[in-house]
């Protein structure tokens, strides 16, 4: 008997605008995470920049997911995605060849980096949120597994080459040089996405809403169906909507809990992590950058398993099970040293292939629980909710990184990851089967 699953995303690979979308989202991640070792590096190797600074570009960068999420999703819904994504893309090459002319000049300092790390973390909001509803409008429910499995996948190369290709270039170049190259990448995903054929229907627009008639005419007179233009609608509204209808849903109010844990110490770990390379394991540029693309071979494992675990036993013991596993690992780097690289690869490739599992699973889940009219709004509000606290962690990592020294930050950043899976284990996720629910209308 055929695999109906190895049908769904052989037919996806034979979609010649799904392949453009892929290979865009794939060079657009891949710019995205040079861009994020770039940054970092040039203010810690170039401007000698301390822990406190390190964590303020961090959460300065990540500001915008907080300021800007929930207007991402409304305007989402509300607008082609492909639309918003060739825009980002466009915008994001601009902002980084920018910052390499003026490193060029000679004017690339710490005030600069801030303002270009800004720039780059509101556009890449949008984008991400795009991508998503992008996704869903481009295929079939049940095609949406291995659809997020081969964008995932993409997200996992650009983890692989985008570290290692960013310190690279900073330890052998310039970082001007690098931030060209990360507007290269948008460049590519630009053309790619431009390419993309297929109508889009945005659903927010293409429903019937109800308008009530006018007062002196409302007796025994039913609402009139129209359909909503550009114009109707309040933006704060359709945020509410979106906070309304993940709230009222148990499994996307257990998902934006653990996902705040997590996304808090991750961050904190993340800042840390790039003192205690350089500082503690005394590594070079270069090094660092294979040392965090060490995640991506295991990422890359995790999006293949991710297409046939679930359906195998069950969402929500893949969720449980992979999130102590992945986070648990993390726990292991603080006690090691400059001599101990293979354990350092091996940690770094059990977590990179467990943390993407529990990605593509929980993705997974919320596309198949929101009706296409609310995805931008859904995926917008858990980006939210869950990656808003990111400037924090980030702030709290270079803070502990200082008071207590980058390994005993790093212990207590990691321990706090594994706060997420609890959260997960005590929540309805835990009881998902190996089918995914249907979506479910906004009380």
């Amino acid at each position: 008997m055929p695999d109906p699953g190895r049908g769904a995303s052989s037919g996806l690979w034979r979609d010649a605008d799904f392949r453009r979308l892929w290979a865009g989202q794939t060079a657009s991640q891949l710019g995205e995470h040079t861009t994020l070792v770039v940054l970092p590096l040039f203010a810690v190797l170039t401007l000698d920049a301390g822990a406190g600074q390190l964590g303020v570009l961090r959460a300065v960068g990540q500001a915008p997911i907080l300021l800007l999420s929930l207007l991402a999703g409304a305007w989402v819904d509300r607008w082609r995605a492909r639309t918003v994504m060739v825009l980002t893309d466009a915008a994001r090459a601009v902002a980084l060849g920018s910052a390499a002319v003026a490193g060029l000049l000679g004017l690339l300092g710490l005030p600069a980096l801030f303002v270009v790390a800004f720039t780059v973390g509101a556009l890449s909001v949008l984008f991400d949120v795009a991508y998503q509803a992008s996704l869903v409008r481009m295929v079939r429910r049940d095609q949406l597994v291995q659809g997020n499995s081969a964008l995932e996948g993409s997200r996992s190369a650009a983890q692989i080459g985008g570290p290692a290709l960013g310190g690279a270039l900073v330890s052998l170049l310039s970082a001007p040089v690098a931030s060209a190259a990360g507007a290269l990448f948008f460049a590519v995903s630009f053309v790619s996405l431009r390419r993309i054929r297929r109508p889009e229907t945005v659903p927010e627009r293409a429903a019937p809403v109800p308008v009530r008639p006018k007062r002196a005419s409302a007796k025994h007179v039913s609402p009139k169906l129209v359909s909503p233009g550009p114009g109707r609608g309040r933006g704060r509204g359709r945020i509410r909507e979106g906070l309304r209808f993940v709230a009222s849903n148990a499994w996307l109010r257990a998902v934006c809990l653990a996902s705040a844990a997590f996304q808090l110490s991750f961050a904190a770990t993340m800042t840390v992590y790039l003192l205690f390379l350089p500082r503690e394991l005394h590594l070079s540029g270069a090094a660092v950058g294979l040392a965090l693309a060490a995640t991506g071979p295991g990422a890359l494992l995790g999006s293949v398993l991710a297409a046939r675990l679930p359906g195998r036993f069950g969402h929500g013991v893949v969720l449980v099970s992979a999130a102590v596993v992945g986070n648990g690992a993390l726990l292991c780097v603080p006690a090691l040293h400059g001599s101990s690289t293979a354990t350092f690869l091996a940690v770094n490739f059990v977590f990179g292939t467990f943390s993407q599992l529990v990605n593509v699973t929980v993705m997974s889940v919320r596309q198949a629980v929101t009706p296409d009219g609310m995805q931008g709004r859904a995926a917008a509000t858990i980006t939210f909710v869950g990656m808003g606290f990111t400037p924090l962690g980030s702030l709290l990592g270079g803070l502990l990184a200082q008071e207590w020294g980058p390994r005993t930050g790093l212990l207590v950043t990691a321990a706090g990851m594994m706060l997420s899976p609890v959260l997960m284990a005590a929540s309805p996720l835990a009881r998902l089967g190996r089918e995914l629910p249907a979506p479910r209308a906004c009380r």
